[in-house]
């Protein structure tokens, strides 16, 4: 099945049913770069203040990233060590070590993984500005296999691997990714995935830059021409949670499994649209509501934007 907006891609017609290389994602969000940013994180403190069109998950999923960190520090311990799988620009990677050092821990070792170059530079760009003495902040380019087998079983405190990255792996590695992120966790893993009936994203950009897009599902592909003529294709799969789980579940006790945004997204106002001010305090404390009615629903998570699904390590 394919979903496909407005006319045939230029040059569309290929039937190759190999999937695409780990490099062609990366040459996706390499293409986009700055503006992938925007997109996903907005203009938002670095810390807890959300501003992108994601801001209700990206709250949520803040929250349970906080909750990890409190909890260790309650603890006894004042050294962490954090991953981040796919770390992008490095936003939630740096915004996890900055709560870290404010909860009191004085040793922070971050790492942050991404096969784009684009993105990594992005990240050592913005860790330049990191001042405190407690955080050490790593960014290299490497992809998800080969950055874990240099990791230690359970060496991480907190494992991170954030929306699309696992929409991007090819069916013969999702397996072994998930195997092999349980086998380096030994606190908190958290993952979250773009789900089969959440709304169309071209992932490295609003939806509003696509002049065209086609998302194969049975090929696992998507193709995107850009508003400025950039043609972009790469892996995505769009997963069910039950999916999602039975990937884990076999390595370590999922704790949660639940969606992120299944009704902020389609009640946001479009400005080319809606005036200003047409849902206020009270559509969004309804919608608040519902979410935290339906997002663990068996049949209605498949519906959010994405799935989380937190675990802890099978120790």
């Amino acid at each position: 099945m394919s979903f496909r907006f407005a006319p045939p891609l230029a040059g569309q017609g290929s039937t190759d049913p190999r999937p695409l290389s780990a490099r062609h994602a990366a040459d996706a969000y390499d293409a986009t770069g700055t503006a992938y940013l925007h997109y996903a994180d907005g203009v938002s403190d670095p810390q807890r203040h959300f501003s992108s069109r994601y801001a209700f998950a990206d709250r949520t999923l803040w929250s349970r990233i906080e909750a990890s960190l409190i909890a260790l520090h309650a603890s006894g311990r004042r050294a962490i060590r954090i991953l981040d799988i796919g770390c992008g620009p490095g936003t939630w990677t740096m915004r996890t070590a900055r709560r870290a050092a404010q909860l009191g821990f004085t040793g922070i070792e971050c790492r942050g993984i991404d096969p784009s170059p684009g993105m990594i530079a992005l990240a050592k760009q913005a860790a330049a500005e990191v001042e405190s003495a407690a955080i050490g902040l790593s960014f290299e380019v490497a992809d998800l296999h080969g950055a874990l087998a240099s990791e230690d079983d359970h060496g991480a405190d907190l494992v991170l691997c954030l929306y699309g990255v696992f929409n991007h792996l090819a069916a013969p590695l999702r397996a072994s990714a998930a195997q092999a992120l349980a086998r380096v966790n030994g606190g908190t893993l958290i993952v979250t995935a773009r789900s089969v009936g959440s709304l169309p994203t071209i992932y490295v950009a609003g939806i509003e830059q696509a002049a065209h897009y086609v998302q194969d599902n049975d090929a696992d592909r998507m193709e995107v021409d850009l508003t400025d003529g950039t043609h972009l294709a790469f892996d995505s799969h769009l997963f069910r949670a039950s999916e999602l789980a039975a990937l884990f579940s076999p390595h370590c006790p999922v704790r949660e499994l639940t969606g992120l945004d299944l009704f902020h997204s389609r009640f946001a106002c479009n400005p080319a649209w809606n005036p200003a001010g047409a849902n206020g305090a009270e559509t969004a404390e309804r919608l608040a509501r519902l979410e935290q009615l339906c997002a663990a629903d068996e049949v209605l998570i498949d519906s959010a934007a994405h799935i989380m699904l937190v675990a802890e390590p099978h120790l």
